[in-house]
């Protein structure tokens, strides 16, 4: 439900599960606007759901993909959902068998899965890649294991969430590998300019996404508007 700021009568009703599904890959894209390398155009994705569907999307707004590999625990999901998508881009979108083969040689990441464990590891990763880990959202569970989280220069949404709720940091700060000071800045600070972003091509930047509050009234804001200025929906006097 979006309230008007004036008189805080209602004034839409939306579908809040498609907003976020939206607004979250459309947080990403900033993201990785704003820290991947100018020349990242290797994607690959772990989970076949949603998330992975609009960060295809979203991140092809803002990088120039050349070839996509989507990782996932049933294969056939994965097939799936390249079957689905194929037709809406030019480059190759490939399923694959595991998260390693997903992930080597790609500099572009993103983490889009339910896992209480680890589905991605140091190892893997190409130096200078860029990581959107948006999966998990509980102090004990994680998608990015503990070498990941010490190495990647790390931003987040917000501090404040990310210290008591993001078990990718959570869990590599009770190892010691990683603190508070771990976390560089907000995706904020980037975009206003208070906070240095890459500092090198061989860096690994993480963004470790977990959603607020405001992306999503912003969203249907931003929906409402070009609602009344098209004319679309169902108009309804209460």
């Amino acid at each position: 439900m979006l309230f008007s700021r004036e008189t805080g009568e209602m004034i839409a009703l939306m579908n809040a599960s498609e907003i976020t599904a939206i607004r979250t890959a459309a947080v990403s894209a900033v993201a990785t606007r704003l820290l991947a390398r100018e020349d990242a155009h290797q994607l690959a994705i772990i989970g076949a759901g949603v998330q992975a569907r609009t960060h295809l999307a979203a991140l092809n707004e803002v990088c120039s993909i050349k070839h996509a590999r989507i990782a996932c625990r049933n294969i056939e999901r994965a097939q799936e959902l390249v079957r689905e998508m194929q037709p809406r881009f030019a480059f190759p979108i490939e399923p694959v068998k595991s998260n390693e083969e997903a992930v080597r040689g790609a500099d572009l990441i993103v983490t889009a899965t339910s896992s209480q464990e680890p589905v991605l590891y140091k190892d893997w990763i190409s130096p200078g890649a860029h990581v959107n880990a948006i999966g998990t959202h509980s102090p004990n569970s994680r998608e990015i294991d503990s070498a990941t989280m010490a190495a990647a220069r790390i931003f987040v949404d917000r501090r404040e969430s990310a210290l008591n709720e993001a078990g990718d940091y959570l869990l590599a700060a009770n190892e010691g590998l990683i603190n508070a000071e771990s976390i560089v800045g907000e995706i904020g600070e980037l975009l206003i300019g208070t906070k240095q972003g890459r500092n090198s091509v061989d860096e690994i930047t993480l963004f470790k996404s977990l959603g607020l509050a405001i992306e999503d009234v912003a969203c249907a804001e931003y929906l409402y508007q070009k609602a009344l200025s098209r004319n679309f929906g169902t108009w309804v006097n209460l």
